[in-house]
């Protein structure tokens, strides 16, 4: 019996030593493909908390035998994503809270989980300068604000204020809070501190008017960027929810749209639209041409099932939600080098 036991374990450090050594080949996935110039580069994903916490020498083992999936927290359905050079935060709504992969801490850990900032249905996420993170319900209809280490801090909007809050995005150089609301058909502004200064909005197919709004995005120009999901289209409004421009429309062509969610703009000004029907990122130029895209259906690295929110970084490094394959998948935008 005792041989049996230690030839099982002399077997499992052997494939853990064989393991570490063997070598990785690494393919670099870039679009558009060789000739031409490439624009956007895969990078890597983040799906569990193995991804940011450094593993012990038994949790290694065990990775290797029983393989990733059976070790560490994992992502249920991600839908919206925010992140900076330190962290990356995600509303997961399979789980119903707030995940933190805190990079520089090496750490990993929920928010709302219970009392005042309990989650029932997380949808959009974004955060401060100071590490606040600012999420709403769409379950229990309202946006709730939770500090650098997920602890509740306050409610934004009065009781009855929002009917299913979805998108959120933060002007830290404002101070302001960009909220969009589905089932209102309309774009709250409110101050960091919950005061609120404006309501962009009602439900048509009209300048400033929505039908089922999903996403927002708020770039450090000022202008709010707004998913007309059920309009097909991308609204583009000044820091003040004043109308500018709207461009998209319905179809399966590249440059239109099916099901518009996530929304986010790179430091060179180009809009990038997810589309969860075609399992892509369409890219625009600042008048709604478009430029490429990238992405399709399936569950390799730079592939995508049903993708919802997205941000892009300061260092244009591309985060894209991938729900049914419950990870974030990120990509970096290259400038042309002509402009480098």
């Amino acid at each position: 019996m005792r041989r049996k036991r230690l030839y099982w374990i002399g077997l499992a450090f052997l494939l853990f030593a064989c393991a570490g050594a063997e070598v990785k080949k690494e393919v670099e996935l870039v679009w558009p493909l060789p000739p031409d110039e490439p624009r956007i580069r895969y990078l890597r994903t983040y799906e569990s908390s193995n991804d940011v916490q450094e593993q012990t020498g038994s949790q290694k083992l065990l990775t290797t035998l029983l393989g990733e999936s059976e070790v560490g927290m994992g992502l249920g359905k991600p839908y919206g994503v925010f992140a900076s050079r330190d962290r990356v935060i995600v509303t997961d709504t399979g789980i119903g809270r707030a995940v933190v992969f805190d990079i520089k801490n090496k750490k990993y850990f929920h928010a709302g989980l219970e009392g005042k900032g309990f989650l029932a249905k997380p949808i959009g996420i974004a955060a401060d300068a100071a590490g606040n993170m600012y999420v709403s319900d769409t379950k229990q209809d309202r946006v709730v604000v939770f500090d650098k280490d997920g602890k509740y801090a306050r409610v934004i909007g009065e009781k009855g204020a929002f009917l299913q809050p979805t998108g959120i995005a933060v002007n830290d150089a404002l101070g302001r809070v960009y909220i969009v609301d589905t089932n209102k058909h309309q774009l709250f502004i409110y101050s960091k501190e919950g005061k609120q200064v404006a309501v962009v909005g009602s439900r048509g197919d009209g300048d400033a008017q929505f039908n089922y709004p999903t996403n927002v995005f708020a770039s450090k120009n000022g202008k709010v960027y707004v998913s007309d999901s059920m309009n097909f289209r991308v609204q583009v409004f000044d820091a003040d929810g004043k109308f500018i421009s709207k461009f998209g429309k319905v179809g399966d062509a590249p440059g239109m749209f099916s099901r518009p969610k996530g929304i986010a703009v790179d430091s060179d000004g180009h809009i990038y639209v997810v589309d969860s029907a075609f399992n892509n990122v369409q890219i625009f130029d600042e008048q709604g041409q478009l430029l490429m895209f990238f992405g399709e259906m399936g569950n390799k690295p730079g592939q995508f099932w049903l993708p919802a929110g997205m941000y892009i970084d300061a260092d244009d490094k591309i985060y894209v939600a991938d729900q049914y394959n419950k990870r974030i998948n990120v990509f970096q935008y290259l400038k042309s080098k002509a402009a480098r």
